[in-house]
C-alpha cells in the first residue's frame, strides 16, 4: 500500500525527527539518499524502516542491488507529493530511512589522539570534521553540550557515511572532561589566535586537540584548563580559517608528525 496523505501518522513521525528533542525522545534519526542507505547497510546500522517514493521506484532511480537489500527491511512506500513534504533535498533520490541512534558511550582514554569540539555551530562544519576524522580512522569525537546536534539532517548528509563509524560523545561539562583527560596523561592543546605557539612545534603523542566555536573560538573555561595553546601560522592577512579546514590541517599534521601517515 502506498501512503498518499501527508497527515498519515508515520509521515508525522518522520517530520518530528527533524527536531532534536524528538530524535532524543525516540532515539532515532533520519538518513536520506542512496549512498547513505548503502553505507548504513554496510555498517550494520539498525534500520527501523525505509521510506521509498513509489514514483521514483517505478522510474528505476534506486539500483536493483539496493532494492534487493532493502526488501529484507520494513519498507514504507509513499506518493511523490508526500515524499516531497518530508525531504529537505532539492533533488531527492526518492529514498530515506529511520535509523536507531547509537548508544552513548564513555570516552576511551586508551586512544593516542583525541579530537574535542567546543560549541561548533555550523552543521556543514561538523559534518566535514566527522568526514576528516573518519579519513584518519579516528573512532571517537568529544563534543560539548553546546555543539550542534550531530544527528541533524544537514550534518548527517554532509558526513557521507562517517556518522556511522565515528562515535559522538557529548559531555555536559567540557572543562571537567579536559581535567579528566589530563589525569590520564593526555596533553590537551587548545586552538587560540592569541598565542605564538605553532601547531608545527609541539609533541602530539598522547594528545587532544580542542577546536572552538566559529565566531568566538575555544571558551575561556576550556582555554584555562588546556595544557598549551596553539595556532596555525598565517602568512597572509587572513587571521583565521574555517573551523573544518583548520581541523583538517591540524589532524593531518598530528598524524604526519607521529608517523601514522607518510
Amino acid at each position: 500500500m502506498t501512503i498518499t496523505s501527508k497527515d498519515n501518522e508515520q509521515i508525522k513521525h518522520i517530520k518530528k525527527l527533524k527536531e532534536k528533542k524528538y530524535r532524543e525522545e525516540y532515539n532515532e534519526f533520519i538518513i536520506e539518499g542512496i549512498k547513505m542507505i548503502e553505507e548504513a547497510i554496510n555498517e550494520n546500522v539498525k534500520i527501523k524502516s525505509i521510506i521509498i517514493c513509489d514514483d521514483c521506484k517505478s522510474q528505476g532511480a534506486i539500483p536493483n542491488e539496493l532494492m534487493y537489500e532493502i526488501a529484507k527491511l520494513n519498507c514504507i512506500y509513499v506518493a511523490e507529493k508526500v515524499f516531497n513534504t518530508i525531504t529537505d533535498v532539492i533533488n531527492p533520490q526518492g529514498i530515506m530511512a529511520i535509523v536507531e541512534k547509537p548508544n552513548v558511550e564513555e570516552i576511551d582514554f586508551n586512544e593516542s589522539n583525541f579530537l574535542v569540539l567546543d560549541n561548533i555551530q555550523d552543521p556543514g562544519n561538523l559534518g566535514t570534521i566527522l568526514r576528516t576524522a573518519d579519513s584518519l580512522d579516528i573512532k571517537q569525537i568529544i563534543v560539548s553540550k553546546g555543539t550542534t546536534d550531530a544527528y541533524n539532517l544537514k550534518v548527517v548528509r554532509s558526513t557521507m557515511g562517517a556518522i556511522f563509524r565515528v562515535k559522538i560523545i557529548e559531555v555536559q561539562n567540557l572543562s571537567k572532561t579536559i581535567k579528566e583527560m589530563k589525569k590520564h596523561k593526555i596533553k590537551v592543546y587548545a586552538t587560540d589566535l592569541q598565542t605564538n605557539e605553532s601547531i608545527y612545534d609541539v609533541d602530539y603523542e598522547r594528545s587532544a586537540i580542542v577546536i572552538g566555536n566559529e565566531a568566538n573560538g575555544v571558551s575561556k573555561e576550556v582555554l584555562e584548563e588546556a595544557s598549551q595553546r596553539i595556532k596555525i601560522p598565517m602568512l597572509g592577512k587572513t587571521e583565521s580559517l574555517n573551523a573544518a579546514v583548520a581541523t583538517s590541517i591540524i589532524l593531518y599534521e598530528i598524524f604526519r608528525s607521529t608517523g601514522k601517515i607518510k
